[in-house]
């Protein structure tokens, strides 16, 4: 790629395929929003079916003419975009890197993108190339090694390793899980602000009594706009006609005969499937709506919410909301870290955070107004409290930023008993080697013998692929990064080792790594790798 000198990136179209779509498209966004046009004009200025139609047509047709005229190329005056709307040409001086940022999709798709870091900061997002799959992986890598060889031709690249932006790494943005918990907050909000009322729903429909006399019972429909809201129950005869049983989440529906007191009463689907045609019932009626229907063998009743109900909604949000929050908190403490370095995983705080809610969601659904004032409830309250308080600690240390320098090596690192003794650390190489064929390679095995990779934690070394550690070198220890991918545990560490002239890389725990380090030749390995204690 050295020689390259200019670099285009278009879609997966031929030239005149190209041409095509781009003419469709405009069509079918002229003919769309013409469509639209006429139906508006000619209808009296009503919006039907076809207006709508039009304006899908109008977006598809845009849709399609994006993509087909989208361009992005390279030369020696630095990097040009195009699209629908904007041309934009940044020169190399102005681009600190260029780096891989991944977007999910549905099913975990994941879709890599290029972006320009520039000198002041910001990052600019390049519509193309863009890898979709595993299979068009490999030109996106060819286009990315392109525009990366021009970038070090005739600019100042800040760094000589390609950064991959994943969602496990500190460079990605915290506007998402921070949208996430400010909305998950405003819900716990509006819960809560509905707590008041419906407990006193609840306690008033559970206290109500039957009407008197004075206050009036007669056989009148329940209408809203012109019957009084009663407190009082108000009891109805009628007969059922028939019953409609809705199916999924379909309404259910109970009919009476001559519509008296009222045409059809909605309930549930068990409250349908009790009744049939002919029984005569009696209506309750509170607060001008029918409450309650009751038969010779079966009885329906609205379901009131407790105010306890919408308490252990509103606290189960506001815990939800701490989740966002610690991955926003997670990445604010890695801030100054290289922006591909994987940091740790919030489940710690996850942990925490559904320990509070088994003590935490009971004492709201008990108490959804007032504190707790019985000793039981206090002592549960104050446990609970403390609990959270030591657990929420113990995840903030959890996911401290340990740096490779301090754990990479212990201070007595244990060792074999005896040189027959077998240990097997879980390890494995990234790459695939002669000792490491199609990353076979689960483990090392260390002691009774020399080292080897084995695809099982033993016992025995079947199967086992000896090290050739006097090939190997260690160049350096490091934290994970987004390009070596998900399946390198965060609490890991990756060793950068040279087998002769090639880069091999080796991830372990680290105190499992140390051992491993140390069989592969100590003489060979840099002093700032080591423990300076050691």
């Amino acid at each position: 790629m050295n020689g390259v000198r200019e670099v285009t990136c278009r879609p997966h179209l031929k030239r005149p395929v190209w041409r095509l779509v781009a003419l469709a498209a405009t069509g079918a966004s002229l003919a769309g929003t013409g469509l639209a046009v006429v139906r508006v004009a000619y209808g009296d200025g009503l919006v039907d079916v076809w207006v709508y139609v039009g304006l899908l047509v109008a977006l598809l047709g845009l849709a399609c003419l994006h993509g087909a005229v989208v361009q992005v190329s390279a030369d020696a005056y630095g990097v040009h975009s195009r699209t629908l709307l904007r041309r934009r040409s940044v020169p190399w001086h102005d681009i600190a890197d260029l780096r891989v940022y991944v977007q999910y999709g549905r099913h975990g798709q994941e879709i890599h993108r290029i972006d320009m870091v520039l000198r002041g900061g910001q990052t600019r997002r390049l519509p193309l190339p863009a890898s979709l799959s595993a299979d068009d992986r490999p030109d996106f890598d060819a286009k990315l090694d392109a525009l990366r060889a021009l970038h070090r031709l005739y600019g100042t690249p800040e760094s000589s390793h390609v950064a991959v932006i994943s969602k496990r790494t500190a460079g990605r943005g915290t506007a998402v899980p921070l949208t996430l918990c400010v909305l998950l907050l405003a819900s716990a909000g509006l819960a809560a602000w509905f707590v008041p009322a419906t407990e006193s729903a609840k306690q008033a429909w559970t206290s109500a009594a039957p009407c008197t006399a004075e206050e009036g019972s007669g056989p009148r429909a329940p209408e809203r706009s012109r019957e009084p809201d009663g407190e009082c129950l108000t009891t109805l005869s009628a007969v059922i006609t028939r019953a409609e049983v809705g199916k999924g989440k379909r309404r259910s529906w109970l009919y009476f005969a001559e519509s008296r007191p009222l045409e059809r009463l909605s309930v549930s689907q068990e409250g349908a499937l009790g009744f049939r045609p002919g029984d005569r019932v009696e209506l309750t009626v509170w607060r001008g709506e029918v409450r309650e229907v009751t038969g010779e063998h079966h009885v329906w009743r609205e379901h009131f919410n407790s105010g306890g109900e919408v308490a252990v909604i509103a606290a189960g949000c506001a815990l939800a909301a701490g989740y966002p929050a610690s991955l926003a908190m997670l990445r604010r403490r890695g801030r100054r870290l290289p922006a591909d370095e994987v940091l740790p995983s919030a489940l710690p705080f996850a942990g925490a955070l559904v320990a509070t809610a088994l003590w935490l969601l009971p004492l709201c659904y008990l108490h959804p107004t007032n504190p707790p004032t019985s000793p039981v409830d206090l002592t549960w309250a104050v446990a609970g409290s403390l609990a959270t308080l030591g657990l929420f600690t113990w995840a903030w240390r959890a996911t401290r930023i340990r740096t490779p320098q301090r754990a990479a090596v212990p201070r007595t690192p244990p060792e074999p008993s005896d040189e027959g003794e077998e240990v097997f650390l879980s390890a494995r190489f990234l790459e695939s080697t002669d000792y490491n064929p199609n990353n076979f390679g689960t483990h090392i095995v260390l002691g009774g013998g020399p080292p080897a990779v084995t695809p099982h934690p033993g016992p025995g070394r079947f199967a086992a692929k000896r090290i050739p550690v006097e090939r190997l070198t260690v160049k350096d220890v490091r934290r994970p990064r987004g390009g070596d991918g998900d399946g390198v545990p965060r609490s890991w560490q990756i060793a950068e080792l040279d087998d002769a002239s090639r880069p091999v890389h080796l991830t372990a725990a680290p105190a499992d790594l140390a051992l491993i380090i140390q069989a592969l030749s100590p003489a060979r390995i840099p002093a700032h790798v080591t423990h300076p204690d050691l």
